[in-house]
């Protein structure tokens, strides 16, 4: 036990931003929020995100919220994009606008992006018009339990470590608020990492007892309960925080909780770098092919649903023409090109595929198979027929799939190499 806090001090030091990053991080935003509220009646800016709740980590984002008044604003919602936009734009010369549910902006400072989001100030969930302006409800909440901080800080970077967090619909793992919250509810870390190591298919996690003793899957809608972990949101009793959580990553999750248990070790927080870890499962009889594929530009959850789904398509394809995947996994660093990895067994496929046709009693369907295939032979009482394969290695596949319409219509460039 003593060596396991040793390793979880040294892994929370390492995660701590830099002090001076921090300063001048904090400094620019203070700046840009006091030049955002002189002189405004309608809108008032405030720290969010990780900032306002202090469970940021090395690198964070620097989130700000315009507040506008509901009782003024609540039927103008639609329109505080184009109010912010205005004032934003009298004050600063670089603003970007960028699509959300509710349309949000960016300043670029130097080497920091800084993001301002519209919102209604709100005092209960019900009030919302937008998911955005629950988030000070989230914030608040967070800061009720500033003595896990620590505590939550290393949950966020271990999932990070694990390729786990983030809710958005190309990750969909933990979101830096579905961890928070599960940290407070098992009161710290290594307390959530055992119970997630017993955890069965589905977990119900509820933080304000809304529904002890009661069935939560009779009180809620069904269509929110479908991941295999129910965070219920403690701001709002109705919604499941982690409803966009897969069962993938769930399972990473318990699998990467299991492994930190039974061997701990700092290195679950280091982010891995997957490409390393596919060269070194590179054996003799094993091919390694990578897809670097450039995102078209546009809002950054359209671009990665784009990526990974020519990611499934290749995959899919693969399986499809027999080719077995060892190893596979992808990564997109958000500015970068994404890069798809796939590791297969060297050997050829065989040259002819056999093709399973109906049983002989069934006439017409057997007549039918044999209009479609000119070579067939009959093996226990069915009829078989045997076709050249197309592709008999999977970089001949891959060079083939990525020139599809349904690829390049999703991607900017894109192109295959073998490692």
């Amino acid at each position: 036990m003593k060596n396991v806090k040793m390793i979880l001090n040294q892994a929370l030091k390492e995660i701590q931003p830099d002090k001076n990053y921090e300063k001048e991080i904090f400094e620019k935003l203070n700046l840009i929020i006091k030049k955002i509220n002189q002189n405004q009646k309608n809108i008032k800016a405030i720290l969010g995100g990780s900032g306002a709740k202090g469970t940021w980590l090395k690198t964070f984002d620097a989130d700000i919220f315009a507040l506008f008044s509901y009782k003024k604003f609540k039927d103008r919602s639609d329109k505080l994009s184009d109010i912010l936009e205005k004032t934003l734009k009298k004050k600063f010369s670089n603003v970007i606008r960028l699509h959300g549910s509710r349309d949000y902006f960016q300043i670029r400072q130097n080497n920091f992006t800084f993001e301002i989001v519209p919102i209604l100030k709100i005092q209960k969930a019900e009030q919302g018009k937008n998911i955005t302006d629950v988030s000070p409800l989230h914030s608040k909440w967070v800061l009720k339990h500033k003595k896990l901080v620590h505590e939550m800080k290393l949950t966020k970077q271990f999932c990070q470590a694990q390729n786990v967090y983030g809710a958005e619909s190309y990750i969909r793992g933990f979101s830096g608020y579905v961890c928070e919250i599960l940290t407070a509810y098992y009161g710290s870390f290594l307390n959530l990492l055992k119970n997630a190591a017993r955890w069965n298919e589905r977990v119900v996690v509820d933080v304000q007892r809304y529904y002890k003793g009661k069935d939560v899957f009779k009180l809620v809608n069904t269509s929110k309960l479908i991941s295999p972990l129910i965070v219920i949101d403690p701001v709002q009793k109705d919604r499941n925080a982690a409803a966009a959580l897969s069962t993938e990553k769930f399972e990473a999750f318990k699998k990467a909780a299991r492994e930190f248990l039974k061997k701990p070790s700092k290195e679950f927080f280091a982010k891995k770098d997957l490409k390393l870890l596919f060269l070194l499962d590179k054996r003799k009889n094993t091919q390694l092919i990578t897809i670097k594929a450039k995102p078209l530009s546009g809002k950054i959850d359209v671009i990665g649903t784009k990526l990974l789904k020519v990611y499934e398509f290749s995959i899919n394809e693969l399986n499809k023409h027999d080719f077995k995947i060892i190893k596979k996994g992808w990564e997109w660093g958000k500015k970068n090109d994404a890069i798809f990895y796939f590791l297969f067994d060297k050997k050829e496929l065989p040259k002819a595929i056999e093709i399973e046709g109906p049983p002989l009693k069934i006439k017409q369907h057997v007549e039918n198979f044999k209009k479609i295939h000119k070579k067939t032979h009959i093996k226990n009482n069915k009829i078989f027929a045997a076709e050249r394969r197309k592709f008999t290695k999977p970089e001949e596949l891959l060079k083939n799939t990525i020139k599809s319409h349904f690829v390049k219509e999703r991607v900017k460039s894109i192109q295959a190499n073998i490692l």
